[in-house]
């Protein structure tokens, strides 16, 4: 069955949003097989953000992402890469419709709620940057 890796952000946790998020997982069919709450640190932050490391708004991402502890989760299920993206809608929350996960408890293009990985292949690689061998449900 394929997973995905979900970063619940600052903003989520901030905002009191993680029930209400992870019940629309739930309410769609996902599973949840890892959560923990981890504190990302810079060494993460940069490998995990590598392909907009070099970029000047760099340092406002990792500022943001290290402000306070996430909750990062892998989520099982059909089509799952997909689906959650559309359950999210665009990345820029300004311009996510009402209903999306964005749309309803975003801000803007950072202050966006959740991560979520791109593509299977990613998810693969996001999985095991972020659960080590046995902390994920079978």
């Amino acid at each position: 069955m394929p997973r995905t890796l979900i970063i619940l952000k600052p903003d989520c946790i901030a905002q009191k949003h993680v029930g209400d998020v992870i019940k629309r997982f739930e309410t769609a069919g996902f599973s949840i097989v890892g959560c923990k709450l981890q504190q990302l640190t810079p060494e993460v932050l940069r490998e995990h953000y590598a392909h907009v490391a070099s970029k000047p708004f760099y340092p406002e991402i990792e500022q943001f992402m290290s402000s306070r502890p996430v909750i990062v989760l892998a989520l099982e299920g059909e089509n799952i890469v997909a689906r959650v993206r559309d359950l999210l809608g665009p990345t820029d929350s300004k311009k996510a419709p009402k209903g999306t996960i964005r749309g309803d408890f975003g801000t803007d293009m950072m202050v966006n709620v959740v991560h979520a990985s791109d593509s299977d292949e990613n998810a693969k690689i996001e999985l095991a940057r972020f659960f080590k061998a046995g902390e994920l449900a079978k």
